[in-house]
């Protein structure tokens, strides 16, 4: 592939004042919340379609009626502004009718993990104050295996694809779908929800942290609000388009991302519970599908699918996501053919962010003119973990093309929602992501813990997570670039690097836990080479453990702590582990001996 030409600085800037028209719509005072914005979609657009499961259509005037009769429901079982719900369901109609319903009476949503059980899901539900889970019969299994609070009710609504044991089903005290329809279907009256306004709460949801227990972000009804707006304005999402939804709706990706700007542009939404990469052009090509949001390794997956004469007879066009590797951009496009590819840098709690408008391979964002943004670059010394400062005590901004952390400026003026960092239901967790006195006395900025590169057209590139960068032979190598060089090694289904402690030796060694395809034999001489040829000898893997699965958060993100503490121990790696062997260009099997020999 050729690269794409520079387009001017004034071009990419004219596009993002439109992102920042559309973001200045909403005020926190305004009492125009979530609940306006499904009613008045479903004027506006009422027998247009608005989800779409399976066989299951349902437009939005239906998914607005079904939406009412959680709200009469819900306000007829006791529940009231302020309260606050737990939800965990998979993807499904249920889930948008259970959170937007709940929306219009000004209950604030706890959107759970449905692949969490035990002390992560009591942890979640003691940081939100939740006092009842609204649960999918799907996910009763998570209650067997949980020691919940005591106190704690749970409402179920039943799975006719996933039915669970009497048992479970008889910890619920009441089937809340059997009370939602037999409810009315109206709106429900506005003083349900009298005094609550755009910048209150309306959900929280986890991060979707590799590492420790997750924070749960609060997002506010103007936050939801703004990225629908920004992002119907940034791809110009029209009526006739459908996004495919397979990320987990528990996650911001999706339920914001995707489901925020379908509501403001009357699109719809085809819902499927998992993603499956031989599934997913199929369910693109029947539905109609236009616009994917993907995160992760999703388009790494569905590229190790063979090959087929229909791989560009499809109806996609643009897809807006993170973490999509220049190798894999560049492969895609050539299979796949021509694409908007929206790649994008920030997170759900984030107050400053960046998107690729330039269809720039590989960037993930551009700053055209920097006093047009609240987002700096600022250095970071990953040997002892902390922020240089200069003579004055003040933080540094790097140089063109330098490695530093993305920071962005706390804005709080009155009524603005542009710029504030909302934060997490902990006050400890919501300091420690805010870093103080950076270039004047008295500033605040959110950290992000995300290292970038900004080059000399402005357009930015991340690098790594803070704490997955290690140094080796006194080089910092970075995880994320490593995976991508080596992410199209043929037969690799899935390359997670991450950096190991060797007795003796100062920093981390680097190490890769390769999945590979059905029935592919490693071959680790070619690997070898191919390692060897694409990096300089320090960041070259010096180990390898090949993995039969991928440890991934339900969000598809890489999980790496198990891989880091079990590092190279063969008492502790039941999985075949080889090493570097420079002499021999190859890796060679690591056995325990020679495993005490080389720690």
């Amino acid at each position: 592939m050729k690269p794409n030409p520079i387009v001017p600085r004034e071009v990419t800037q004219a596009k993002l004042d439109k992102r920042a028209k559309a973001g200045q719509r909403h005020r926190a005072s305004q009492t125009y919340t979530l609940a306006e914005r499904v009613e008045a979609s479903a004027v506006e657009f009422a027998q247009r379609p608005c989800i779409r499961y399976g066989a299951q259509h349902y437009t939005y005037a239906q998914a607005n009626a079904c939406m009412n009769q959680v709200a009469h429901a819900g306000q007829a079982l006791g529940l009231r502004r302020g309260d606050v719900v737990a939800l965990c369901m998979e993807n499904r109609p249920a889930f948008l009718f259970a959170w937007l319903g709940l929306a219009k009476i000004g209950v604030k949503l706890v959107f759970l993990n449905t692949n969490v059980s035990g002390k992560p899901l009591v942890h979640a539900i003691e940081i939100t104050g939740a006092q009842l889970i609204l649960i999918g019969e799907e996910c009763l299994g998570l209650l067997a295996a949980t020691d919940a609070p005591e106190g704690l009710r749970y409402w179920l609504w039943p799975d006719a694809e996933n039915p669970a044991t009497t048992a479970l089903r008889e910890r619920c005290e009441l089937n809340f779908e059997q009370a939602m329809l037999q409810a009315p279907d109206s709106n429900p009256p506005v003083e349900w929800r009298a005094g609550l306004v755009a910048g209150d709460p309306a959900l929280y949801i986890f991060t979707s942290g590799t590492t420790g227990l997750p924070k749960a972000a609060v997002i506010s009804h103007a936050r939801w609000l703004i990225t629908g707006d920004v992002m119907q304005t940034t791809m110009d999402v029209q009526p006739e388009d459908c996004f495919y939804c397979f990320l987990p709706l528990y996650h911001g990706a999706a339920s914001l991302s995707a489901g925020a700007t379908a509501f403001a542009a009357g699109a719809s939404l085809l819902l499927r519970r998992k993603f499956s990469r031989t599934e997913f052009w199929s369910d693109v090509r029947q539905h109609g599908v236009t616009i994917c949001q993907y995160v992760g390794e999703i388009c790494r997956f569905l590229l190790t699918v063979p090959a087929q004469p229909s791989d560009r007879e499809h109806s996609l066009r643009k897809m807006v996501g993170a973490g999509l590797a220049p190798e894999v951009w560049e492969q895609w496009v050539r299979r796949f053919g021509e694409f908007e590819i929206y790649e994008g840098w920030g997170s759900t709690e984030s107050n400053t962010n960046t998107i690729n408008l330039d269809n720039r391979v590989g960037s993930c964002g551009r700053v055209p003119f920097w006093e047009k943004t609240n987002l700096r670059l600022v250095r970071y010394d990953i040997e002892t973990d902390s922020h240089p400062r200069d003579e004055n005590g003040f933080l540094q901004l790097c140089d063109v093309d330098e490695v530093g952390e993305g920071i962005g400026m706390i804005i709080n003026i009155p009524d603005v929602v542009g710029g504030r960092f909302e934060g997490y239901t902990s006050p400890e967790a919501t300091e420690k992501k805010i870093l103080r006195n950076v270039f004047r006395e008295g500033d605040a900025w959110w950290s992000s813990g995300d290292l970038l590169r900004c080059d000399a057209d402005g357009y930015c590139w991340f690098v790594d997570r803070i704490g997955d960068t290690f140094r080796w032979n006194s080089e910092n190598v970075s995880t994320a670039e490593v995976a991508d060089v080596l992410g199209d090694f043929p037969g690799l289904d899935a390359i997670t690097v991450y950096g190991v402690k060797v007795p003796g030796a100062e920093g981390r060694a680097g190490m890769a836990a390769l999945v590979l395809q059905p029935g592919v034999r490693f071959d680790p001489a070619k690997f070898w080479a191919l390692a060897l040829d694409r990096l300089p000898r320090y960041a070259a893997p010096i180990y390898l453990r090949i993995a039969p699965t991928t440890d991934m958060t339900g969000n598809y993100k890489l999980r790496k702590v198990d891989l880091q503490r079990q590092g190279y121990d063969t008492a502790l790696v039941e999985d075949p582990l080889y090493i570097r062997d420079d002499k021999l260009k190859t890796y060679v099997p690591l056995n325990p001996p020679l495993a005490r020999a080389v720690g």
